[in-house]
């Protein structure tokens, strides 16, 4: 079938792009990239470089010095720089481009903190220096650094010799490979042939590049870099979202390498390495004394293989009779397209200390509004007013909580942004209106492929202002999307993001309030008629950057954009935005969902695996559509699908315009029930996300937790990842099988001896005492979930129709003792919805309980007033029950009534304030 432009345009990519799941050959592997062939051949090769003698220079925070290419003789600029907090930052740059490198902007939270460096040991082959506690040692010839986090090796930069860098060249003629491949595009899979000269690159595709009917005009040739980073310390690696696979990272020893490209994959492959809608280039390796990582900050496509242990038997057997390690470390090797080489090395040396060494680099999620952490109801799409009204209404009729109404692109006039299709949505704001008076929320979607008709105000401006990306021949650049022709805005230009972030005032877009929150999708950007359903490499962003360079940043620069148009839209509310592409910092703007996945038992167990990976990288606030945003599930799937989303930080229910509605009450009476008892569950635990996201910003601990965070000793638990922490007070092991009434749950061991914590059955209270596999029976209501002993978590127990209702609703504190009879835990609670919270309006508070005693401490003095109450105590592991409970508030001691129940007891109606100091003490 041939597309024209126009409707017949959009017909066809939506035939190509609904009509059946992912077909792999649309996107590229390693081989069909010519860079990534290059630089993977350097595998086989032997060290090129080495520091030159003499020009290393040292500062009170840093060292420089020359490298050079011992094969063609080109140099570089090496700068090792120390950083706050256990980490350091490693740069090669050229030393004398042809053209500026492009160097990644705005990933970083701001510029990281130096440190100071002491040169303990300075010799022609050697280089030592110390910082914090921790060393670096450079290696002059072979070029290599190791980095050592209290004398024990954690991280090798380029310990297997594996630093490529194709420095910038004029292209003298076409060379004849690259003519070969213009008239025969199978050229493009030939072996690499040994370059005729030192600084030749005899490569099909190195000038210029094929892929199907696409052209890459490549006008700056070859600029690749790659470089391998070992992991001594570690037995495992994970890391490098966005991927659908297992935590730990798999060997790509005979396979593709793991591709960060952010690309439109719908119906994705699971248990891949292909690129998916985001690319967040950090990496950790564990072992069970150390944890480390790497953040290779590189916005241009991206490969990693990955090394483990079975891929290297000689070095296993050479290492074994040395009396040394029995198999050679894990290890990464890091290849893009063009950029420079700018590694951040995480020293650790707990998981985490990592993950909290990288939020300190890219930041975290700010706290967002409680609503957003409760149930988002969406598909694509609700019809009209009438639909919207009507679905709000029967959340309340079958008394299932529901914060939030989504809207996808049918609602724009003619998929116009900023728009409102006027005979399904004639009175917006009045339907805006009506949700936001029963306390729920409307998202709406405005992605950015921009219509291109000259009777569309946004169009017309871009065109005028040239606010478009542009053609290598300086002309705005078409494709096709859901509009059909489409143009893309250069978000990388803060004039055009100024303007993008203006539309959102309620003066221009007059048909929202400012409650109405934002969804962007299609950002990485999706091209339906370009490569990879994707941008062509060689536009040009501002600043005369190609795409190649900041491809994987589009998406985090739309963000940018949305996020201002939020905040100037109303400075004191704090937004809620959803994105699909994200690079490193797009955490600091939006929650992120793992994408157009499908109504599988496979892909329930992905968004596990997903999530997990990418809390690990920054992204805590991540989620799966329920039920499958493809095809139709049956009862079963859709009752554990909602039963697993509850735990995972963004919840929503999502599906696509052609599957068969699925809102809860079109199900059986049974599954409506199952459902409801899962919404509900979500909703009283909603004090203790809110609580996890507000330490999220201050600390970057995650939300959600791989079961290494906390029990990193245990070798066992190093790979589970159809588990996960939350924090460190729950244990979460969904149901994700079909028709199973038992499943195996891992209780992770705190040491070598496999000792474990105690773990309470949050709806029995029924106690785990050892560690290891434990086979627990479960029915459809069963969602196998234990608080670990030793803390304490707050919830919210009364129900409500949406969580902006329950603000003032009292407390329950759950406390579940260790083997001392020992807990504590936290709460925060504030306004739920605006900034106040930074100038101190909040109340933050520690509770801890010891010999039969509750006492609260607070984290600041609290400012925030707040008419909650704390009405129940809970306590789960006494020894003996006691006949009452004394609390004392401002010297006044008062008599409460302590219920028995199994395995816990209930201290009825506290009824202090949460802003109240008290103490609580069990009476025998």
């Amino acid at each position: 079938m041939r597309c024209v432009l126009g409707v017949l345009a959009t017909l066809c990519a939506l035939f190509l792009i609904l009509s059946d799941a992912v077909d792999p050959s649309n996107f590229k592997t390693c081989d069909q990239s010519s860079f990534c062939r290059r630089s993977r051949k350097v595998q086989s090769s032997g060290s090129k470089y080495a520091l030159i003698p003499g020009t290393l220079n040292t500062y009170a925070d840093s060292l420089t010095a020359d490298l050079v290419n011992k094969e063609n003789h080109h140099q570089f600029a090496f700068k090792l720089e120390a950083l706050v907090g256990s980490s350091f930052r490693l740069q090669i740059d050229e030393k004398q481009p042809l053209k500026p490198r492009y160097r990644v902007e705005h990933a970083l939270k701001g510029q990281p903190q130096t440190g100071r460096i002491r040169v303990q040991r300075e010799t022609d082959g050697e280089i030592v220096i110390t910082s914090e506690g921790n060393k670096a040692v450079i290696h002059g010839d072979p070029f290599r650094v190791d980095f050592y986090e209290n004398d024990v090796l954690v991280v090798s930069v380029n310990a297997k010799n594996w630093l490529y860098f194709e420095h910038l060249r004029q292209k003298s003629q076409e060379p004849p490979a690259a003519q070969a491949e213009h008239e025969n595009q199978q050229e493009q899979d030939a072996a690499v042939e040994t370059p005729k000269a030192a600084d030749a690159i005899d490569d099909p595709g190195a000038w210029e590049e094929n892929f199907k009917s696409h052209h890459d005009a490549k006008p700056y040739g070859p600029e690749a870099v790659a470089l391998d980073f070992s992991f001594p310390a570690a037995e495992i690696l994970f890391g490098i979202p966005e991927h659908a696979d297992s935590f730990v990272l798999k060997s790509t020893s005979g396979t593709d390498p793991y591709r960060l490209y952010n690309l439109d994959v719908f119906e994705y492959i699971v248990d891949s390495k292909m690129a998916l809608y985001g690319s967040v280039p950090v990496i950790y390796g564990h072992g069970p004394q150390r944890t480390a990582g790497v953040y290779w900050q590189n916005a241009a496509e991206t490969w990693v293989d990955i090394q483990t242990a079975e891929t290297n038997v000689v070095s296993s057997l050479v290492n074994f009779v040395s009396g040394s390690r029995k198999s050679p470390p894990p290890a990464a090797h890091f290849m893009s397209e063009s950029g420079i080489v700018d590694a951040f090395i995480l020293l650790g040396p707990k998981p985490l200390d990592a993950f909290k060494q990288y939020a300190a680099l890219t930041g975290t999620h700010e706290l967002p509004q409680l609503f957003s952490l409760a149930y988002h109801q969406s598909r694509w799409n609700y019809n009209d007013e009438r639909d919207v009204t009507s679905v709000s209404a029967k959340f309340d009729e079958f008394n299932i909580p529901m914060d939030t109404m989504w809207l996808d692109i049918e609602y724009t006039d003619g998929k116009r942004y900023f728009t409102w299709d006027k005979f399904k949505f004639p009175q917006p704001l009045t339907m805006i209106k009506n949700l936001t008076e029963l306390g729920r929320h409307l998202v709406v979607i405005i992605d950015p492929h921009i219509k291109r008709d000259n009777g569309y105000f946004f169009h017309n401006d871009c065109t005028e202002r040239g606010y478009y990306v542009k053609t290598r021949d300086g002309n705005d650049y078409e494709g096709w999307c859901w509009p059909g022709a489409a143009s893309y805005p250069d978000f990388f230009n803060p004039v055009v993001r100024d303007y993008y972030a203006s539309q959102y005032a309620l003066d221009k877009f007059q048909t929202v309030t400012s409650d109405v929150m934002l969804w962007n999708d299609m950002n990485e950007p999706s091209v339906f008629n370009g490569p990879e359903i994707t941008a062509p490499k060689d536009l040009i962003h501002y600043g005369n950057w190609e795409h190649r360079d900041v491809h994987n940043l589009y998406g985090h620069m739309h963000l940018m954009g949305s996020f201002a148009g939020l905040q100037q839209r109303d400075p004191n509310q704090r937004p809620f935005i959803l994105t699909r592409a994200h690079f490193a910092g797009s955490q600091r703007y939006a929650a992120i969902w793992t994408g157009d996945n499908l109504a599988d038992w496979s892909h329930l167990q992905h968004s596990i695996k997903m999530c997990l990976t990418e809390a690990t990288a920054g992204f805590s606030f991540c989620g799966a559509d329920v039920g499958g945003f493809f095809g139709n599930p049956d009862a079963e799937l859709l009752e554990r699908w909602y039963q697993t989303g509850i735990f995972l930080p963004f919840f929503r229910a999502h599906a696509h315009i052609d599957t068969k509605r699925r809102e809860p009450w079109l199900f059986p009476e049974r599954t409506r029930l199952v459902i409801q008892n899962a919404v509900l569950k979500r909703y009283s635990y909603l004090p203790l996300w809110y609580t996890a996201f507000y330490e999220l910003e201050q600390t970057g601990e995650p939300v959600i937790r791989p079961l290494l965070a906390h029990y990193p000793l245990d070798k066992e638990g190093f790979a589970i990842d159809n588990q996960l922490l939350v924090q460190d007070r729950l244990l979460v092991r969904p149901v994700m099988q079909q028709g199973v009434s038992k499943v195996d749950v891992y209780f992770p061991a705190v040491d070598d001896k496999k000792n474990g914590d105690l773990w309470y059955d949050v709806d029995t209270y029924q106690r785990q005492e050892k560690s290891g596999y434990v086979s627990v029976s479960v029915d459809e209501y069963k969602i196998p979930v234990w608080q670990r002993g030793g803390s304490i978590l707050p919830k919210k127990e009364r129900q409500r129709r949406a969580s902006t209702l329950m603000i003032n609703d009292p407390y329950t504190l759950i406390i579940c003792l260790d083997r001392q009879g020992k807990a504590s835990g936290s709460l925060y609670l504030d306004d739920e919805k605006s900034y106040a919270y930074r100038q101190g309006q909040f109340i933050h508070v520690n509770y801890e309980f010891a010999n039969g005693q509750l006492v609260n401490r607070f984290i600041g003095k609290p400012k925030y007033k707040s008419d909650a109450w704390i009405e129940r105590i809970v306590i789960a592991g006494l020894e003996r029950v006691p006949s009452g409970a004394g609390i004392t508030v401002n010297g006044v001691t008062q008599q409460l009534e302590v219920l028995p129940h199994e395995g816990h007891v209930v201290v009825r109606k506290p009824g202090v304030k949460m802003d109240v100091d008290f103490a609580l003490k069990l009476n025998y």
